[in-house]
């Protein structure tokens, strides 16, 4: 046996404490695990396990860790097929409470950590974050009480949200903080990376994304850039692949494979891009609409809080001179802009000629933009 003095201290699980000392403890909601292997080194044990089953790996451990209290950072050792074998406790919800009967136990592998692919819990954002979009907020709430309590929804769960508006309104950061707020997996990818190089690789990919979310739902996939694969049937002859991508996508939004607890939401620019089908599948559309005069303002003085340099400006003529702009436009176009302008020009603070120079500089007459993807 050998010892690993250099090894920090691990907390563990006491699998001998009797349900009555836990009475007092609230129920655990959901509990994520990662296994780690055997507290020692033996020669004939193999530390690598593969769950094939994840459903029926979520029963084995609740009926033998029925009771236990959960506490993050702490372990949890399996007593029946292979005893003594360890898991950190990854996630508790809430922490230090015990495992019940509807308790969910998901397991994160090493497999899934290798592909980029680990459960998101903690961010920085939260709705109240995102200025404006009041509509877009309000909707949503649909969607946190499912996810909240998804056994009480039954065939009225929402399924398909479609995110629509222009790039930088906060449709991807909406989709963060639902994730953040409800400590949910949040799959967040771009549609062109379902792009394989063969036929078949699409739809392949597609069906490994909404199984994975499966596996560990209550979960969220959010598709970015959809029109770029979901594509009307007019620009099908610009790609060979639409067709097989988009039937694949109609298969896992249609529920004929078992996507319980998943919410399928698609992001686009161009609503009207979309295949017809596709776009009946989403039961509801939410419209993110450009800032206006008071919301441009919030959003200035937000990001002005964070300015490395000091700043002497006209908020109120920003506000103005800004219309049209969305929230990432006013960061990255004219705040940022302007600031790497003044420091180019080896000045100690950004004013108002560092705010024309960006605005001049930023200027994209949209009818110079032509194409399905406009």
């Amino acid at each position: 046996m050998k010892n690993d003095n250099k090894k920090a201290e691990i907390k563990t699980t006491n699998q001998k404490q009797k349900l009555k000392k836990a009475e007092s403890k609230e129920c655990a909601e959901c509990v994520i695990l990662k296994p780690v292997g055997y507290p020692f080194e033996f020669n004939l044990m193999d530390e690598h396990i593969e769950i094939t089953n994840k459903k029926l790996f979520e029963e084995y451990a609740r009926e033998q860790w029925l009771g236990l209290v959960v506490k993050e950072n702490s372990h949890l050792f399996d007593q029946k097929i292979i005893p003594d074998y360890g898991f950190e406790v990854i996630k508790a919800k809430p922490n230090n409470s015990i495992i019940s009967e509807t308790t969910r136990i998901q397991l994160i592998t090493s497999d899934l950590e290798n592909k980029n692919d680990k459960l998101t819990f903690k961010s920085n954002i939260s709705i109240s974050d995102i200025v404006g979009q009041t509509n877009a907020k309000n909707k949503v709430k649909v969607i946190m009480k499912y996810l909240e309590h998804p056994g009480k929804f039954g065939p009225w769960a929402p399924k398909n949200i479609l995110f629509y508006g222009l790039p930088g309104t906060g449709k991807t950061m909406l989709v963060k903080a639902l994730a953040n707020e409800l400590e949910v997996p949040l799959y967040l990818i771009k549609a062109t990376s379902l792009i394989g190089d063969h036929v078949g690789d699409g739809a392949s990919k597609i069906h490994d994304l909404f199984k994975k979310a499966s596996e560990n739902s209550p979960s969220i996939i959010f598709i970015d850039e959809m029109d770029a694969v979901a594509l009307h049937r007019s620009f099908q002859s610009l790609r060979g692949d639409v067709s097989e991508i988009v039937n694949s996508f109609l298969t896992e939004m249609d529920g004929i494979s078992e996507n319980e607890h998943v919410i399928t939401i698609g992001a686009t620019n161009s609503p009207n891009s979309l295949d017809y089908a596709i776009r009946s599948r989403f039961e509801e559309e939410i419209e993110f609409k450009l800032p206006d005069d008071e919301e441009r303002l919030t959003i200035l003085k937000n990001n002005l809080k964070s300015m490395p340099l000091d700043y002497e400006l006209d908020l109120e003529k920003i506000v103005k001179l800004t219309k049209g702009l969305s929230g990432r436009d006013i960061k990255e176009k004219i705040l940022k802009t302007a600031l790497h302008n003044a420091i180019a020009n080896d000045s100690d603070s950004i004013t108002m000629k560092n705010i024309d120079y960006s605005i001049e500089s930023s200027k994209i007459k949209n009818k110079d933009i032509k194409g399905m993807f406009e």
